[in-house]
């Protein structure tokens, strides 16, 4: 006996039929993602006040060669094939002091999307029609903290609906997945013949040549897994919030060499925080190309980010990554590496004792 292949009712979304047409909500449709609704306009947006003059130092000095050497004998120590010999031994002709300022914007946002839903129906309100449904961006909803990715969901009050399941046809139970609604399988020992070998009857299925399937307990059919065999559905409009901290990094113009990408990884200084509805460029900082980096990306955020989102708040902040380059002899041969960081890291393509290990 072969077992037809029963349909797959697992992730069945509702047919638009199903939805009712909810004034302010046209066009809503089904599926993730949903209907991405722009805010109210805002009307002209202004910048904040222009931020004043940091008070603190612009500049760091380079470190002691103290703290130098121990951040190289650390580093040299972390590795498993280095010797930390020529960290111990080095030494020093300079240190060089390449201090960098790395300018970061936040614009902290606010989306909403709707989109139809549907979840077994229990005996939960039911408000469709009742009173006119509240604007998506009329239904208040408590932000997290400033700054702080997060994403909420809430059902659109008033439109709330019963419907009968349409996966099982208001069944409440659907064709058995593993039996394909027969309510038995072919016997594993037999494979349908009834017969053991030497013409024997099969005990297993007592000849008949299938057994009852287990999964179903030969009924053929299970709960609908949409339903949960309730037969019917609380049909409703799904609003998703998200807040998102949209964030760009500028890495001011620096003449050591020292990969820019690796500035991700460090912590620096913070000189100058500003943070408003809307910030102002910033403007006589001593690097010309923060500055320029600043009024590009503060007008690239709000063109960005206003027409699609509503702005709750920005943030502009610029930190001095220590950076200093140690320029070193050892075994008669010239080498360099990078100490860089707060937390005094160190970078290094050169290091003059290190071997290959092989793990046996």
């Amino acid at each position: 006996m072969v077992t037809p292949q029963a349909p797959n009712f697992e992730g069945a979304v509702a047919p638009p039929a199903m939805f009712d047409s909810v004034p302010g909500y046209e066009g809503t449709g089904i599926g993730s993602g949903g209907k991405f609704l722009p805010p109210p306009n805002p009307g002209p947006i202004n910048p904040g006040t222009e931020p004043p003059p940091s008070q603190k130092e612009w500049n760091i000095p380079s470190i002691s060669e103290e703290t130098a050497r121990s951040a190289f004998v650390s580093y040299a120590s972390s590795k498993c094939c280095y010797s930390s010999t020529p960290a111990k031994q080095a030494v020093f002709s300079s240190l060089e002091a390449h201090n960098t300022y790395r300018y970061r914007l936040e614009t902290f946002t606010e989306s909403r999307s709707t989109e139809w839903a549907h979840e077994p129906y229990h005996g939960q309100p039911v408000d469709a029609y009742t009173q006119p449904a509240p604007g998506p961006w009329d239904i208040p909803v408590q932000a997290p903290a400033l700054f702080t990715d997060s994403s909420y969901q809430v059902k659109v009050p008033y439109t709330s609906s019963v419907k009968g399941c349409h996966a099982c046809i208001e069944m409440g139970r659907v064709p058995c997945k593993q039996c394909a609604g027969a309510g038995n399988k072919q016997c594993w020992v037999c494979h349908g013949s009834g017969c053991r070998l030497g013409g024997n009857m099969c005990s297993q299925c007592n000849g008949r040549g299938y057994e009852d399937c287990t999964f179903c307990g030969g009924q053929g059919t299970e709960p609908c897994n949409i339903c949960s065999g309730s037969r019917q559905l609380l049909v409703y409009i799904k609003l998703t919030v998200k807040w998102t901290n949209n964030t760009s990094v500028h890495i001011g113009v620096q003449q050591s060499g020292f990969p820019a990408d690796s500035f991700s990884k460090v912590s620096g200084n913070v000189i100058f925080v500003d943070s408003q509805y809307m910030v102002y460029p910033v403007t006589g900082f001593p690097d010309p190309s923060i500055c320029q980096a600043s009024q590009s990306l503060v007008r690239e955020h709000q063109t960005q980010y206003s027409t699609s989102s509503r702005v709750l708040q920005q943030r502009q902040t610029i930190d001095l990554i220590p950076v200093t380059k140690v320029n070193y002899t050892w075994d008669g041969k010239a080498y360099s590496y990078f100490v860089y960081g707060v937390e005094n890291k160190v970078k290094t393509d050169d290091y003059p004792a290190k071997c290959c290990c092989t793990v046996m």
